[in-house]
């Protein structure tokens, strides 16, 4: 077996097994007894729960685990079964092989992606399977996620990060180097029967005998040593919930942009908004509410991922019942790891779908997520745009440009109250007219009206024009039209012209 580089690791498995083996095993010097089998491990892993969300709603499909592999009720995570491997007395690296095969299909997109053989290398910091994606040709080993080395004695709720390799499979660049699931590798007590090591001897030194491992009734491996391990401290036990785990609910708001809310439901676009499937809009064309939050977050190591349930629509330039502009987000997620982050969502534009575009980048006040009574709570959120988010707007908007700034608030648990907003919600529904007036007699340039005085030429440079008097026009989200402008006094006027050929 090649040697592994070294890594320390502190973990209950070098006492374990250093009390298994005995006088008799320390006094081989070969190679090969300096590893020791092991048998009847678990592997827990649900690859990402913001994953499994869309693949059991938005792609209305779900997961089947066969082989020795199960699934959690409610679209839990995964367990592979018959983890066997070996543990190096020399090196302290654990490798572990489990059985189980877990297959993601989905509906309405028509993907089928399995998994299989995964393998945990602690040396290597590594998680491992095959892949077949859509019935093709099998990739073997490949790495799906980077495991954090473990800090205290077990191997359990180790932190993941998904790879490059692990966001082509899953269908999107998003998920690369996003974090995973947590990832725990266990020896159930159920199943705590000696594995093929040396029986403990009754000569152990007092510190090994004190372990679990250096008792007959329980097994010399390292996960039993901890999952038992009376030098467990109460505090470890309390604080791990505290400091990581699931995110239990939440929601996020932000408006987009407020001159694009105004310019859709003005006097030129003669639109409307609607928010639905769990997004509300706030009175007076305000801004948007997703709520539902799920995710997972660590304050320890000020990381966090949240996605929320609900959907904005924008319409306008409607032409006997046919919109020239119909532009909708769903599936907003924000990723933040020390106070920058990003956020995606799925958009889509006179019919046509791009899942998982990257819209903003985030950058909070502070780069650390403190929670107060359960709640992680995060204001003023800057967001940036990215060159993703502008072609998604047809290119009107500069990549860098800023919109909306963006709250957050997730809860940790289920009893914990999320913050109040101090606006008021309404149906997401923005009235024709009114709040988006243009030419208006007093050319106060006020923001978020598409009447704002024009600070900058508006001859050939459309996109820095526009952003200086919040009147953009969004080319793909129009489709039909092209935008020209033209200063006229203090107000700006959009001429259209009707394009002869249809563009996504």
């Amino acid at each position: 077996m090649p040697v592994r580089p070294r890594r320390s690791f502190a973990l209950a498995a070098a006492v374990a097994t250093a009390a298994a083996l005995g006088a008799t095993a320390l006094a081989t010097t070969t190679a090969s007894a300096a590893e020791v089998p092991l048998s009847g491990y678990e592997l827990t892993w649900g690859i990402k729960q913001s994953y499994r969300t869309y693949v059991s709603t938005y792609a209305q499909g779900g997961f089947t685990a066969t082989d020795g592999a199960s699934q959690a009720a409610n679209n839990g995570v995964f367990t592979f079964t018959d983890g066997t491997g070996t543990y190096d007395t020399t090196t302290h690296a654990l490798h572990l092989t489990f059985k189980g095969t877990v297959t993601a299909k989905s509906t309405l997109h028509g993907f089928v992606r399995e998994m299989s053989d995964f393998q945990y290398d602690s040396a290597a910091g590594t998680l491992t399977a095959d892949l077949v994606s859509d019935g093709g040709t099998k990739q073997q080993d490949v790495t799906l996620a980077k495991v954090a080395a473990p800090t205290s004695q077990d191997l359990t709720d180790l932190g993941t990060t998904l790879t490059a390799a692990a966001g082509t499979f899953l269908g999107s660049d998003s998920y690369a180097n996003a974090a995973g699931d947590p990832l725990s590798a266990v020896k159930p007590a159920s199943t705590a029967s000696p594995t093929p090591t040396p029986t403990p001897t009754p000569t152990a030194s007092p510190s090994q005998s004190a372990s679990p491992s250096a008792t007959p009734t329980q097994s010399a491996t390292p996960s039993a040593t901890v999952s038992s391990s009376p030098s467990a401290s109460p505090s470890d036990t309390v604080s791990e919930p505290a400091t990581k785990g699931d995110i239990a609910d939440g929601k996020l708001t932000w408006g987009v942009k407020e001159s694009f809310r105004s310019y859709v439901v003005g006097s030129v676009a003669k639109g409307k908004i609607s928010a639905t499937g769990g997004a509300t809009q706030a009175a007076g064309n305000g801004v948007f509410t997703f709520t539902g939050a799920t995710g997972s977050y660590d304050t320890d190591a000020d990381t966090l991922t949240a996605a929320f349930d609900g959907a904005v629509n924008f319409k306008g330039h409607e032409d006997n019942g046919t919109y020239g502009l119909d532009l909708t987000f769903t599936d907003l997620k924000a990723t933040l790891d020390g106070g920058s982050g990003t956020l995606t969502a799925d958009v889509t534009s006179l019919g046509e779908k791009s899942e998982d575009v990257v819209l903003a980048d985030l950058k909070a006040g502070s780069a650390d997520l403190t929670a107060k009574d359960d709640v992680i709570t995060l204001d003023d959120v800057t967001t940036t745009l990215t060159a993703a988010g502008a072609k998604a707007f047809g290119g009107f908007y500069q990549s860098g440009a800023e919109l909306d700034p963006l709250d957050l608030s997730v809860a940790l648990t289920a009893d914990a109250t999320l913050p109040t907003d101090g606006s008021s919600s309404t149906a997401g529904t923005g009235s024709s007219g009114g709040t988006g007036s243009t030419g208006g007699s007093d050319n106060s340039g006020t923001t978020g009206s598409t009447s704002g005085g024009v600070t900058g030429s508006t001859t050939g440079d459309v996109s820095g024009a526009l952003a200086s008097t919040g009147s953009e026009v969004p080319a793909v989200a129009l489709g039909t039209a092209a935008a020209v402008t033209a200063a006229a006094g203090a107000g700006v006027v959009f001429a259209m012209r009707r394009r002869r050929t249809q563009q996504a």
